[in-house]
């Protein structure tokens, strides 16, 4: 269970039921659970699938991770070529 000031904000602000609220919130915080290395992973897979060049990719990337709700490190094009090729 998420804090309940959460859920009654979501559901005060959206006219959403409490247990509709509660599902919303489990999945923003699921979406932001996700690990820096997983999100990297998914993002540089999706931005290739739409020809999206390394260099481009991982600047894209490096943006994102820096206005993450739960900050990233920041992390250099090294750092992001390492996650990805290892």
């Amino acid at each position: 269970m998420h804090d309940p000031d959460i859920v009654d904000r979501v559901a005060a602000s959206t006219g959403l039921s409490r247990s509709e609220a509660e599902r919303v919130v489990d999945d923003v915080v699921a979406w932001h659970r996700e690990g820096v290395e997983d999100y990297v992973h998914r993002r540089h897979a999706h931005l290739k699938t739409y020809g999206t060049r390394n260099a481009e990719a991982f600047a894209i990337i490096a943006d994102e991770l820096r206005s993450r709700v739960v900050a990233a490190p920041e992390l250099s094009e090294r750092q992001l070529r390492r996650i990805i090729y290892g």
